[in-house]
């Protein structure tokens, strides 16, 4: 009777493999990929949703964004800690950030003030060193164009209401008496579209460059859910959202699809 032959398998190096030893291979080839993974959203592009309308009508609640991160910052995997890179951005660039208040999430908002620039709002109309600012995308409430945020700095922080911080409102009153807010080096002044529903750097400062992250790219998905499914930590209730939109697609909001920004 012929004997059989089998071939034992080997490696790269004609050394034989054990069950064992292609077990650790597979997990170390998978062990790269998520190492790659979590490289490329350090360093490169990360995908955000929206939850809620602070900066309608640009970015609407549920719309999904590429952000690109190339050039802001590179943050350091597993942790918060982020490395300013060397790109700025410019007056009117939609940025997402790192909250400057405490044990807040990441916000997304629109450069108005740059280092060294003067800030004032008057009846809705934003001045920068003194020149209108001609802003199509800025929505008002014209009921609201006599109230503190359309008139900024306010004479009295308190008009703000409790959402000030105690700090912020400090140096708006100092800034009050002179009509305008100062931009100190190394941070931005950053306001939501939707001007009269939005907290931004009129209720507790300005943001440093160090906060920055980077700015939205493109919009791959956008679903017309209740803001609320999109909120931090309401995973059951967004996985409930994608599954209804699977079902019910007139919900994703073709239209916004691949919108550039």
């Amino acid at each position: 009777m012929k004997a059989e032959v089998r071939k034992v398998p080997a490696d790269a190096d004609g050394n034989p493999t054990t069950s064992g030893n292609r077990l650790w291979s597979e997990v170390l080839s998978w062990f790269w990929v998520v190492m790659a993974f979590f490289l490329l959203e350090a360093t490169v592009v990360q995908a955000r949703m929206i939850p809620s309308g602070s900066m309608e009508n640009t970015v609407l609640v549920g719309d999904h964004l590429i952000v690109s991160r190339a050039g802001y910052d590179a943050g350091i995997p597993f942790t918060r800690l982020q490395v300013p890179l060397w790109r700025e951005p410019n007056r009117q660039q939609i940025i997402v950030f790192n909250s400057p208040v405490p044990n807040s999430p990441d916000l997304i908002k629109r450069v108005i003030g740059l280092p060294g620039d003067r800030i004032k709002i008057v009846h809705g109309q934003v001045f920068v060193n003194g020149t209108p600012l001609e802003e199509p995308y800025a929505q008002h409430d014209p009921l609201a164009l006599d109230s503190a945020v359309e008139n900024y700095p306010p004479r009295d922080s308190y008009l703000l209401g409790d959402g000030i911080s105690p700090s912020w409102a400090a140096f708006v009153a100092k800034s009050a008496a002179r009509g305008e807010i100062v931009v100190p080096a190394g941070n931005y002044f950053a306001m939501g579209d939707n001007r009269d529903n939005s907290y931004d750097s009129r209720y507790w400062g300005f943001v440093p460059r160090s906060n920055i992250i980077g700015t939205p790219v493109i919009v791959y998905m956008s679903i017309d859910a209740q803001g609320d499914v999109w909120d931090t930590g309401r995973i059951g209730d967004r996985f409930g959202a994608y599954l209804d939109a699977l079902i019910h697609p007139s919900e994703v909001r073709w239209g916004r699809l691949f919108h550039r920004f």
